[in-house]
């Protein structure tokens, strides 16, 4: 696929992923002069009717949503059995990679990724249409660190919220909802299945269920209970621990009602993440109407009234009950407790509200210093941009206007300047290739140069600046130098004046000349077709290949014309007969006449008046004729 251009547009420049039924590519839009991202289906799938209709379904499904949080759809086509949806073109990693390298992300980091991922369900979600593989792998993360959903390769269209899949599993196993295990009713809280399984990963670096194959994963999705998140990174809130306990609750309705509640529920665990306290309080020191406190399977399993019955009866061990005053002391602790976490807990009581300042473009220091004096608290990270200056803010979350409470925590995106990279060696590489290995590394196409070189084809690069192994930043120029291929070698031109322009084409095409433009000069002093100048001049050095312009004599009318006749005498026997006839106004006429050895070289000059014919005779045969 690659130096591919679909249907005279699209031009393919480099594989960058790819799944089970199709890869993806970074290619050129030639008519918008952008890149854009191209999912081709594979060729093996292409006569697969099932495939190729979940294939167009994707690009159907994500072409009816546009949120900021999903990958935008541009265009659908097929260009020679090539089926290919072209997508907006995201420059950054997935979700995936950044967990492998980073996992477990920082608490405040991950919440803000699953609120972006669950705004953009939501979207989805009220186009009656439900994902169905949410998964690391179909996030991506953009260098500003935006967050967008893609792939709805097996997204399906729901009412009320459900849909049944006739018995056919569908999603990656890792992260699929029990219902998605059982192939049975699935809908929009198998999403909110699945984005808790990712929120979980994010803060352990691992996915709660794994096995030595896919039916052994699924089982455990069915029958097991998960390790709670805290024992693996004892780091999390408690209050995000429930949020992740009850989005991967095995009975769908335990969930969240709809991804809006989950969405509640994660703000306000962003607001008890403004204080750094908030991650030493118990489960159960922030009850809320949306989160339960989390129990064990058992206790959900359990009859109505049991758990109360069991708090009213003494513990089948036999052992005495405690007395009321130890019941007593406990609870005032307990209390005690709460009300010093509580009103340790800062501004979480506060009603005032701060609008958040804009910080966008500016220095780093003083946005942080805007931020500060709205009573707000900042949260700094760092990426790579070759628009912003180094030092100056990219992007900030939650955007310029949002209304929050008091000491709401802000995150900026500085700027680290632009991306630097290792220049590539593009010595060697056609001219063509050349200039799609510089897009591919986010470099630009400087000054061309053209040189001779005998020990390079044509058309490749025999030089560049800045060379390898040079660091520079990405957008960087890249100037090359192209091989012309070996100089042409040098021939020191004849003199052609005198000679008939008709008697020379043999001559030039010898030394590897061209013959140029003809014109015609009035002359008496040479018969009509003589060369009377040349263009370059006769002695001048010129390469093969030179072309040559020539002035030629045109006849005086009611003048004498003259033109030399140049034969060679052909091979054939010792003595052969030469004869010159010329016909003109004044009839025909033998003006030579004579034998004559083979290779014998005559030349005559001969003239008549009007329209003259020259025919040269050997041994009365027809040799060669001319008009002058």
């Amino acid at each position: 696929m690659l130096n591919r251009t679909l249907d005279d547009r699209y031009t393919i420049l480099e594989r960058i992923g790819g799944g089970g039924m199709a890869d993806v590519y970074r290619a050129h839009d030639k008519l918008l002069d952008r890149s854009v991202a191209v999912k081709v289906l594979r060729s093996q799938f292409t006569d697969d009717e099932e495939f190729v209709s979940r294939f167009r379904r994707e690009a159907q499904a994500a072409a009816r949503l546009s949120h900021p949080n999903i990958v935008n759809i541009y265009d659908v086509g097929l260009d020679e059995q090539a089926y290919y949806i072209i997508m907006e073109y995201i420059s950054g990693e997935t979700l995936k990679d950044k967990i492998e390298r980073e996992a477990p992300l920082p608490v405040e980091t991950a919440v803000r990724i699953a609120i972006e991922i669950a705004e953009a369900l939501e979207h989805a979600h009220q186009n009656n249409l439900v994902h169905c593989d949410i998964k690391p792998h179909n996030i991506l993360v953009t260098r500003s660190g935006r967050i967008k959903v893609t792939d709805f390769g097996i997204a399906r269209a729901v009412t009320s919220s459900t849909m049944t899949n006739s018995g056919t599993i569908i999603g990656s196993v890792h992260y699929f909802s029990p219902e998605q295990a059982k192939g049975s009713a699935v809908g929009a809280k198998s999403d909110i299945y699945s984005l808790g399984i990712v929120l979980y990963e994010m803060l352990t670096g691992h996915v709660p269920f794994a096995g030595e194959s896919p039916i052994s994963i699924a089982l455990k999705h069915i029958q097991e209970d998960p390790k709670p998140p805290r024992e693996l990174n004892p780091e999390i809130p408690p209050l995000v621990e429930a949020i992740i306990m009850k989005a991967i609750h095995k009975d769908p309705a335990a969930r969240f009602s709809d991804i809006g509640e989950m969405i509640a529920d994660f703000t306000m665990a962003q607001n008890y993440l403004s204080d750094d306290r908030t991650r030493r309080l118990s489960r159960n020191d922030f009850p809320t109407q949306i989160l339960p406190q989390i129990t064990s399977p058992a206790e959900h399993e359990r009859p109505q009234g049991s758990a109360q019955a069991d708090s009213r009866l003494p513990h089948s061990n036999g052992k005495k009950r405690p007395k009321i005053w130890l019941w007593a002391v406990l609870f005032f602790l307990l209390i005690g407790s709460a009300l010093a976490a509580f009103l340790g807990f800062g501004k979480f009581w506060s009603l005032s509200e701060v609008t958040v300042p804009n910080v966008v473009g500016k220095q780093a220091e003083a946005a942080k210093n805007i931020i500060t004096s709205q009573n707000l608290r900042v949260s700094v990270s760092d990426a790579f941009s070759d628009k912003v200056p180094e030092g100056y803010v990219i992007s900030q979350q939650p955007e310029a206007g949002t209304t929050v409470k008091e000491q709401r925590m802000i995150t900026i995106i500085v700027s680290k300047g632009g991306e630097i990279i290792g220049v590539p060696d593009l010595r060697g590489l056609n001219r063509r290739d050349a200039e799609l290995q510089i897009k591919n590394y986010g470099l630009k196409l400087g000054r061309i140069d053209e040189q001779f070189s005998p020990d390079a084809a044509q058309d490749t690069v025999i030089g560049q600046n800045p060379r390898p192994p040079a660091q520079i930043e990405k957008g960087t120029a890249i100037d090359i130098v192209i091989s012309k291929g070996a100089e042409p070698k040098k021939v020191v031109l004849p003199d052609f004046q005198g000679s008939l322009l008709d008697t020379v084409a043999t001559q030039l095409e010898s030394l590897k000349l061209k013959q140029g433009n003809v014109t015609e000069t009035p002359n008496d002093k040479y018969p009509p077709g003589t060369i009377v100048s040349q263009n370059p001049p006769p002695a001048t050095e010129v390469a093969e290949g030179t072309t040559v312009d020539f002035s030629v004599a045109k006849g005086v009318p009611g003048a004498v014309k003259r033109a030399v006749v140049q034969v060679t005498v052909p091979d054939g026997p010792s003595r052969q007969q030469l004869q010159i006839v010329v016909t003109d106004t004044n009839g025909r006429r033998i003006v030579y006449e004579g034998a004559h050895k083979p290779g014998a070289r005559v030349e005559k000059t001969v003239e008549g008046i009007g329209q003259v014919r020259v025919q040269v005779y050997i041994n009365e045969k027809l040799l060669q004729e001319q008009t002058i």
